[in-house]
């Protein structure tokens, strides 16, 4: 079993930045992938970031490419989503996820085995 746990959300103003971090715990080591995924009110929950295992491959929406990135420090069992320029529509609940299996599906959430609880990101106009 992995359990994750987000931090950092909050409330920004348009062009503001955050930084999201989570932790895992548990069985760590079985971890392969690791995602970042958002959910805003009357939506399905969409794709925001991944990275590979080893950190060295990352993938991102469309919506964020250029504005967000994500690292993970496996050494910590940490991955971290920094946001920059951002905007109203970018507010939603943002959820950490990992896979214990090798994909190249970076994208589906099928793709992910444990889900953390989700934190918070409000961006005012």
């Amino acid at each position: 079993q992995v359990q994750l746990v987000e931090s950092g959300g909050g409330l920004v103003q348009a062009g503001g930045s955050l930084r999201l971090s989570c932790a895992a715990s548990g069985r760590t080591f079985t971890i392969w992938p690791m995602a970042w995924f958002r959910q805003a009110p009357g939506k399905e929950r969409e794709f925001v970031a991944a990275i590979n295992r080893n950190g060295i491959s990352t993938y991102y929406a469309d919506s964020v490419k250029g504005r967000f990135t994500i690292s993970r420090d496996n050494a910590k069992s940490t991955v971290d989503l920094q946001m920059n320029s951002l905007k109203p529509e970018d507010t939603a609940v943002y959820y950490c996820a990992a896979g214990i299996s090798s994909s190249s599906t970076y994208s589906r959430r099928e793709t992910y085995d444990y889900w953390g609880q989700g934190t918070q990101v409000t961006v005012s106009s």
